[in-house]
């Protein structure tokens, strides 16, 4: 036995790379000549093979799924009824090459229902792709287990592959053509035809760009013509709306056609919207209502006396019915994926339309001198029927007569005459011919069959000359291949409903409704919003549950002030509103803060008009005023610290706090020495201010507990025990605390 001694990374890049190319060019990416993937291919074969023409009656498309798999794609059912039911999408397609029939989904995104109970068959628009396949117009290959055979390519007579266009995700690239309008591709189409040379811009004259089945604007039409020359680039598509009076003096902004990436998903659009007026993100809007039916229409009823400019800025910002379209328009051109431009792919086209009508043709011409060799030997042979009759009749069998007739022979054929025998030995027949007259029936002696073969073959010699002429001559072809395209744009044409525009995008500006709300912490820093009304009917209980009760405005900011000497700030918009009974979300998840010890919870309102204590672990202090805070960032830098140092408390103290009392400072360390002094000694600095010493510690002490009393207080209270503050006033260095226990 042979041992093969491989490299196994050697074998894993090989065959990764065989699965990718498999992937590439037998199942995700469309070819560039009639714009279809394989598994699409081999449906509208099996359903031709079916005989499902569009005047046909519809047949189960668990029959077409099974004929497809079973003969040319040995795949999974479920994708390949997947592309049937793609193919029927009049959302998603320009031309649909699909007729079903019984549910085939919805722009809504409703699934089609299971392919035992839908039917299908083709639609007109498929007849582009099929009519010639009996032709030889395209080469045919054995299927997957070699018992059948399949078209390598649709013999297309219309560039399907920007009429429909396409979404593929292969290994390691991605198509993505948008759809366009059929008669202005094919209007582009002759016109290329006409100028090899145009330009892009001049083809966009004609094409001047994607035309998505759901309308739509696209914002950056000047973006276009880079898209067109390179292949790639982005299209911003929004919805169509208009505006329409409601009740109660109420007005409703009414969409009427959305944009293409939202094709296929209309109701997680319109849940999309109803979830942010719930989430109160557009607070403007009253209700949502879908009433469409055959054609979108989304209503976005508008609370009375609001700005429906801004809400409809805000709309297109935060939800899909403003969205970007990537555009990526490669397809397959000989087995190798390329990336196309407009006028690259339209040049492809046309070379294979071109070589599909010079097949069609010769086709024609053989068939016609086929014909014309039959017909000009049945007109002969009637103006001597009488000595073929003779010879028939004198002949021992057909082989005997046959011969004869092609080659003039008559030995052994019985003649009335040496005269006739002499006449029949000039029969010079063509076999063709010969099988023609012997096959002849008695009917065609009459004097209007006679007519029709000579008017036949007049027809078939001005086919002939017309075949030569087109096969010849390239501006024949070209005249014909126009000619076929210009019928196909009668038959497709339709107004353009996608807009093209050059808009900005406005900024939207939150319109909020003012009211206060109570913010609360729990313990493990889970943080929720509710309404006052919740919070007044809230057990004691439940209420004890929550470290920090915080009331202020949903207009507000939650600000928290950590050990670290930092300052974070969350929208109170941000925090989400809860019922009493929901846990919220932890504050890290809504801020910047991280694993930092909050000293402090309270609102940028109450900051604004008061005075914060700080006091660091080594002992500095310092009063900054709460103007210093004022800021728009999430995150900005509350205090200086030395080396090693940190905060060990933030207390904010009110005006009226500080006019009506005499305030002083309770400072405890580590080792468990008090200080308490007037606070109108600590020094008001700036937020970057370090601050000066407020008490001196001996080695390893540190502040653990700072607060600022009233004058007249006895105790300060740190984590559940309380400290005597006599015998602390004004010792520089500190005393011993004397500690109460409850």
């Amino acid at each position: 036995m042979d041992v093969i001694v491989e490299d196994f990374s050697e074998e894993m890049k090989t065959s990764y790379r065989d699965y990718s190319v498999s992937v590439i060019i037998d199942r995700a990416l469309p070819d560039v000549r009639d714009g279809l993937k394989p598994v699409q291919r081999r449906i509208l074969y099996a359903m031709s093979e079916l005989g499902l023409d569009p005047d046909k009656p519809h047949r189960k498309s668990a029959r077409i799924v099974g004929d497809t798999m079973g003969k040319y794609h040995p795949h999974g059912d479920s994708s390949i009824y997947d592309a049937l039911v793609h193919m029927s999408e009049d959302w998603s397609l320009s031309v649909p090459l699909v007729d079903g029939h019984g549910n085939f989904g919805s722009i809504d995104g409703d699934s089609a229902a299971a392919m035992r109970y839908t039917e299908a068959r083709l639609s007109k628009g498929a007849g582009y792709l099929l009519t010639g396949l009996d032709h030889d117009l395209v080469d045919f290959a054995p299927n997957f287990d070699e018992s059948e055979k399949e078209p390598v390519i649709l013999p297309a007579k219309l560039p399907f592959l920007l009429i429909n266009g396409t979404t593929g995700i292969a290994v390691g690239m991605t198509t993505n053509i948008p759809p366009h309008n059929a008669g202005e591709v094919i209007d582009g189409t002759i016109a290329l035809l006409n100028n090899p040379d145009i330009s892009t811009e001049k083809l966009m004259k004609y094409i001047p760009g994607p035309d998505f089945p759901t309308g739509g604007q696209i914002m950056n039409a000047d973006d276009l013509k880079s898209i067109y020359e390179t292949g790639e680039g982005r299209i911003r598509i929004r919805a169509k709306y208009k505006i329409e009076d409601s009740d109660n003096g109420r007005k409703s902004i009414v969409i009427t056609e959305i944009p293409f990436t939202a094709s296929g998903n209309k109701t997680k659009l319109v849940e999309n919207i109803m979830n942010l007026m719930k989430d109160r993100v557009f607070d403007e809007i009253y209700d949502v209502r879908d009433e469409s039916s055959a054609d979108v229409r989304i209503v976005i009823e508008v609370k009375k006396g609001r700005d429906i400019a801004n809400l409809i800025n805000g709309l297109f910002q935060k939800t899909g019915l403003e969205d970007t379209y990537s555009v990526n328009m490669l397809a397959v051109k000989d087995k190798q994926p390329v990336l196309f431009s407009l006028k690259a792919m339209l040049t492809e086209f046309l070379e294979f339309n071109a070589g599909l009508y010079i097949k069609e043709y010769t086709h024609q011409l053989d068939r016609a001198n086929k014909r014309l060799e039959v017909v000009e030997g049945l007109i002969k042979a009637v103006d001597v029927i009488d000595l073929i009759i003779e010879t028939l009749r004198g002949s021992e069998n057909v082989r005997q007569a046959k011969t004869c007739l092609i080659e003039g022979k008559t030995e052994g054929i019985k003649f009335k005459n040496e005269k006739s025998r002499k006449a029949a030995g000039k029969f010079d027949f063509t076999e063709n011919q010969a099988d023609a007259i012997l096959a002849m029936p008695l009917q065609r002696l009459i004097g209007l069959e006679i007519l029709k073969l000579k008017e036949e073959d007049e027809t078939l010699l001005a086919k002939i000359d017309e075949c030569n002429k087109v096969l010849s001559d390239k501006n024949e072809l070209h005249k014909v291949m126009k000619n076929a395209l210009k019928e196909a744009a009668k038959a497709l044409r339709r107004d353009r409903r996608t807009e093209l525009e050059n808009l900005t995008a406005t900024g939207y500006v939150e319109e909020i409704k003012e009211e206060d709300i109570y913010v609360l912490i729990d313990r493990f820093g889970y943080a929720k919003a509710v309404d006052t009304a919740a919070y007044g009917k809230a057990s004691e209980d439940s209420l004890n549950e929550y470290t920090h009760h915080i009331l202020m405005k949903n207009t507000d900011k939650l600000c928290m002030f950590t050990a670290e000497g930092s300052m974070h700030q969350i929208k109170a918009m941000d925090i989400p509103r809860c019922r009493m009974k929901d846990k919220g979300t932890l504050v890290h998840n809504l801020s910047k803060v991280g694993k930092e010890e909050v000293l402090l919870y309270t609102s940028f309102s109450d900051i604004f008009e008061s005075m914060l204590f700080f006091v660091t672990k080594q002992g500095y202090v310092k009063l900054v005023s709460g103007a210093e805070f004022d800021t728009n960032r999430s995150q900005i830098s509350a205090s200086k610290l030395s080396d090693g140092d940190r905060l060990a408390g933030v207390t904010m103290l009110s005006a009226a706090e500080m006019l009506s009392h005499r305030m002083r400072v309770v400072l405890i360390t580590r080792k468990k020495m008090g200080l308490s002094y007037n606070l109108d000694e600590v020094s008001e600095m700036k937020k970057t201010g370090r601050g000066v010493k407020g008490i001196s510690l001996d080695a390893e002490d540190y502040v653990k507990y700072a607060a600022v009393v009233t004058d007249d207080a006895k105790t300060a209270e740190f984590e559940g025990d309380e400290y005597r503050l006599d015998g602390l006033k004004d010792k520089k260095r500190g005393a011993r605390a004397g500690k109460v226990k409850w």
